[in-house]
């Protein structure tokens, strides 16, 4: 599927590139896993040998990846407390919400900002943000503050490496894995040390 539409991006027309960048950057949000960022890159480096303006290029992806965040936001926010409070998916703890309830309201804002550099939670991010009610005006800039950051990167990706897939899945495949590992050992140590304060507590 990757391979046809990268295929079909190589011969089209620059508008019908942007706008596809657009919806894939903008989509993600919303049904993951999305392979959007390569599709940006590769984007990007054909819209380069279009004569198409960089910061032209980077206004439409961010715009895409902000609307995107924005739109969960909302789904979260009206949505979330009938399907997460009121029981609707089981296999989701109270105490897990309860968790995310304090992280959000000590960390809300400082998460929206990271989001974009966390593949693979940007939708959980954007939803939950919504659930907790965190002000939407905040959450716009926020969202696109984040966008902006990471689609920089994204272009750069596309005008220095250019439409070399292998590369490209390469590199963010590299960044992704560590990631994933570092949130691992975080999550590990947190747990860890919440589990030595309750049974510390108790002796």
């Amino acid at each position: 599927m990757l391979e046809g539409i990268l295929q079909y991006l190589s011969g089209s027309h620059y508008v019908v590139i942007m706008v596809l960048l657009f919806f894939f950057a903008y989509i993600e949000n919303l049904f993951p896993p999305s392979p959007s960022d390569v599709v940006v890159v590769v984007g990007v480096s054909i819209l380069a040998t279009l004569n198409v303006s960089s910061p032209l290029i980077l206004f439409i992806v961010s715009l895409g990846s902000a609307t995107g965040f924005v739109t969960m936001f909302f789904i979260g926010k009206y949505v979330g407390e009938k399907v997460l409070r009121k029981g609707r998916f089981k296999f989701i703890s109270e105490e897990s919400i309860a968790y995310l309830d304090k992280m959000f309201a000590k960390y809300g804002y400082y998460i929206i900002v990271a989001n974009r550099f966390l593949p693979g939670t940007r939708a959980v991010i954007s939803f939950f943000a919504g659930l907790h009610k965190l002000k939407p005006i905040k959450i716009i800039a926020l969202a696109t503050v984040s966008a902006v950051l990471w689609n920089v990167f994204l272009v750069y990706l596309g005008l220095t490496i250019g439409n070399n897939v292998k590369l490209i899945d390469y590199y963010l495949s590299t960044y992704t894995n560590t990631l994933l590992i570092v949130t691992g050992v975080l999550v590990v140590v947190l747990t860890g040390r919440v589990i030595l304060k309750k049974y510390g507590n108790k002796s």
